[in-house]
């Protein structure tokens, strides 16, 4: 098996491999072998093109549904809400540049941000903008998942008491980590099929939906002005919060081979995001035109035939299982890039474990999930900032990562900078999430905000100045280590 965290070589100064027997690396049957070290070139396999199941399971989900409604109750217009939701789904290009390093590096984001960060200063990257923010979003939409799961044993006659919805929980924690823990093959031979089955079960939704939508619908009281801008940003915010949140594109696209078109891999997870999102968080937008999409289920139910009522729950907690396996997996990896010397696999189950508790606790004990909500709208003002300098990053570097030199952690390695941290990536990032909480108008409103009368310019603030502050800290000595 190969090593999660490999050793660097004695004498180099940098961590070269040297080619041992790999179990097949392609079988979906077989626990992945592979951690967060190289992958090399004889277990490269596949094509760009099936990066879109991948993307597209993953967002054919609930919250989608959640956030497209969302809109709606925000006081939007039906078409300003889909223009909203076409802009904050235009982000995944932006997830699709990350993906391309992953071909390149055949390594995942975790460690290919060691680039921007150093060594030391990537593994508090990763406990942050991976681990803690990963395990909060698999909470959140596990719970998502266990509302949908609860309905459906009401349906069958089960009183969902106590004790059953803790098992409800369990088991599709279990469905979700078993696909997390076979890994990448698992999850490239599953997504297809579940990307055909959940577009067939949307199809329903979106003929029931289509044909009671009021396309004029305009809110009794409409919006203009600074109050129109303001929920306009906090609209494109809310929905480009999804692609943001994939910083760990490359996760799933290192084990392409090097050769891989990097048009396609982009095109590919761009469009496996785009469409899926756009479309469903469209769905919410008609249905709340209409119905109370305050509780999705129950408002969704009135448009549909009742023999659909429960495969369209059934969809629902498959689309939630689909998008918190990559969850789960990237926070895995993030786990061990944090220096905790773990197999992948267990790493995945000690994420799920932290994640199950949560969600227990939020749904059993108090409102915490509430709070996790709430503190996730947040998340844009580090996730921005984040992707920024990674996709910088890429651009500056011409996309030219060598893999083995990425895994040697050793002071006086290529990216121990100084210190084990790069000051230019520490530097970007800080003021990058500087100026978006200066901007942000969520759970508090920043000073920025204020003066704009509640605009939440957040999301292009941080983005904007983490790359412009990396261009400029990198000019005239930026290297790019070639393989």
């Amino acid at each position: 098996m190969a090593s999660t965290i490999p050793d660097p070589q004695p004498g180099t100064g940098t961590a070269r491999e040297t080619p041992q027997p790999q179990p097949p690396s392609g079988r979906a049957g077989r626990v992945e072998a592979h951690g967060i070290d190289h992958i090399p070139d004889h277990e490269r396999h596949g094509r760009p093109r099936q990066l879109f199941s991948v993307w597209a399971a993953a967002n054919v989900n609930y919250l989608s549904l959640v956030t497209g409604g969302a809109l709606i109750l925000m006081g939007l217009t039906l078409w300003q809400a889909l223009a909203v939701i076409v802009t904050g789904n235009l982000f995944w290009l932006l997830t699709g540049l990350l993906s391309i390093s992953g071909p390149t590096a055949g390594a995942p984001s975790e460690v290919i941000t060691r680039a921007m960060y150093g060594v030391r200063g990537n593994r508090v990257n990763n406990a942050v903008v991976g681990w803690l923010i990963s395990v909060c979003y698999f909470a959140l939409n596990l719970a998502a998942a266990a509302t949908a799961a609860f309905a459906l044993v009401e349906m069958a006659g089960i009183t969902a008491n106590t004790g059953v919805k803790v098992a409800v929980v369990m088991v599709v924690a279990a469905l979700t980590l078993a696909i997390g823990v076979y890994g990448h093959a698992m999850i490239m031979k599953l997504y297809l099929p579940i990307t055909l089955a959940l577009t067939a079960a949307f199809a329903v939704v979106a003929v029931g939906v289509f044909r009671h939508t009021d396309f004029s619908y305009v809110p009794a009281e409409p919006l203009t002005g600074t109050d129109l801008w303001a929920v306009l940003a906090a609209g494109v915010t809310l929905i480009a919060s999804a692609p943001l949140s994939y910083t760990t594109s490359a996760d799933f696209s290192r084990y392409l081979p090097r050769t891989a078109p990097a048009r396609s891999v982009v095109g590919w997870t761009f469009l496996g995001g785009f469409l899926p999102g756009a479309a469903v968080c469209s769905l919410g937008a008609l249905a709340a035109t209409v119905v109370d999409m305050t509780d999705p289920q129950a408002g969704l139910r009135q448009l549909l035939p009742d023999w659909f009522g429960p495969l369209l729950l059934l969809a629902l907690v498959l689309g939630t299982i689909a998008i918190n396996a990559l969850t789960a997996y990237s926070a895995g990896l993030a786990l061990q890039a944090v220096g905790i010397r773990i197999r992948r696999s267990l790493s995945v189950l000690a994420d799920g474990t932290a994640a199950v508790a949560l969600t227990l606790y939020g749904l059993l004990a108090s409102d915490f999930l509430d709070t996790v909500s709430n503190v996730l709208q947040l998340t844009v003002v580090l996730l921005g900032p984040a992707l920024a300098v990674y996709a910088t990053d890429i651009v500056l570097r011409r996309n030219r990562y060598d893999g083995p030199a990425l895994m040697d952690e050793t002071p006086g390695g290529p990216f121990w900078y100084t210190a084990g941290v790069n000051p230019a990536g520490a530097l970007a990032l800080a003021g990058g999430v500087t100026v978006s909480a200066l901007c942000v108008n969520t759970l508090y409103t920043g000073p920025i905000a204020r003066a704009l009368g509640g605009v939440d310019l957040a999301l292009p603030a941080g983005l904007v100045t983490a790359a412009l502050l990396y261009t400029l800290l990198t000019r005239g000595k930026f290297r790019a280590p070639t393989a």
